[in-house]
């Protein structure tokens, strides 16, 4: 690995693990001994949950009723909808052309009906990710949320 990779995977991993010891109280004796009863949280991680939860709405707020939240959550949907279908289809085109090559190894005889029902699958497959950049786009550019 790279020096540059080693540097940023342990930054992620110390900002998650401070983000984590943030918002999730650390486990107490209290709490262990006493199911039943919720222990109260800390100061500061009350403080820091309840600044997470009020920044959305303080800023809707102050920016008079245009929200920049809509474009910006719609930015993250749409690489969210994008990533997640062309991992899925994917993972679905190498498993079902695998699955085919050794039908094919295993009987070379029926390759041509195998390649048939393989490519048609596969076109399906491609389908569902060209469905996820549709959706993608219309995130992006044609969002019904913004007015």
């Amino acid at each position: 690995m790279a020096p540059r990779s080693l540097v940023l995977s342990g930054a992620v991993l110390l900002s998650c693990g401070a983000l984590f010891s943030a918002f999730v109280p650390p486990l107490t004796r209290s709490s262990v001994s006493a199911p039943g009863l919720a222990a109260a949280p800390s100061l500061p991680t009350a403080a820091l949950s309840a600044a997470a939860l009020l920044t959305p709405s303080l800023v809707h707020a102050a920016d008079g009723g245009s929200s920049v939240w809509i474009p910006a959550l719609s930015a993250v949907g749409a690489g969210f909808a994008i990533g997640l279908a062309a991992i899925g289809s994917g993972v679905g085109q190498g498993i079902a052309s695998g699955r085919c090559i050794d039908g094919i190894s295993r009987q070379p005889e029926v390759a041509d009906d195998l390649r048939g029902v393989l490519l048609l699958s596969l076109a399906f497959m491609e389908s569902l990710t060209i469905y996820g950049l549709v959706i993608a786009l219309v995130l992006l550019f044609a969002n019904p949320l913004i007015k």
